[in-house]
C-alpha cells in the first residue's frame, strides 16, 4: 500500500509511531522503518498483532466500503473479509489486504462479506519495503 507518513510527537522508552495517511482514512500506528526515513511515502505492508474475534472486536459493517479511522486507543478497520484455505482471514480494504489470525469461529456466511475489526493501535506496525 503507497501511503504518506509523518513523525508523531515521541515518548521516551517508547516504539516510535507515526500518523499515516491513505486514501481509506488516517492512523497512529508503529513505525518499523528507519526512524530516519519516517515522514514520505512509502510502499508499506501492515502487519496487526490482534487476531479476528468474531463478536467481540470483529462484526458485520454498516456500510459497504472501505475504512481506517482512530477511535481513541483502537483503529477501526473496515473492509470485505475473505477466508484463506489455511484459516487464516484476511481484510481486504480497497486494493490492499491485510492477513489476521482467526481466534474465534466466524459464520460461513462472513466469507466475502463486509465488516468492522477493532484492534488495539499499539498492535499495528507498518514496514516500509522496496519493490
Amino acid at each position: 500500500m503507497l501511503v504518506r507518513t509523518e513523525r508523531t510527537p515521541q515518548i521516551p522508552q517508547r516504539p516510535m509511531a507515526v500518523r499515516v495517511h491513505t486514501p481509506i482514512g488516517s492512523a497512529v500506528v508503529l513505525w518499523r522503518g528507519d526512524p530516519q526515513k519516517a515522514d514520505g511515502h512509502h510502499l508499506v505492508e501492515w502487519t496487526i498483532d490482534d487476531d479476528i474475534h468474531w463478536g467481540q472486536n470483529t462484526r458485520s459493517a454498516s456500510y459497504a466500503e472501505p475504512v481506517i479511522r482512530q477511535d481513541g486507543d483502537r483503529l477501526v478497520l473496515r473492509g470485505r473479509l475473505q477466508f484463506t484455505e489455511d484459516g487464516a482471514a484476511y481484510l481486504q480494504m480497497g486494493y490492499w489486504p491485510v492477513l489476521f489470525d482467526v481466534a474465534s469461529p466466524i459464520p460461513d456466511s462472513a466469507d466475502g462479506s463486509w465488516v468492522e475489526i477493532s484492534v488495539d493501535a499499539g498492535s499495528i506496525a507498518l514496514y516500509p519495503y522496496q519493490t
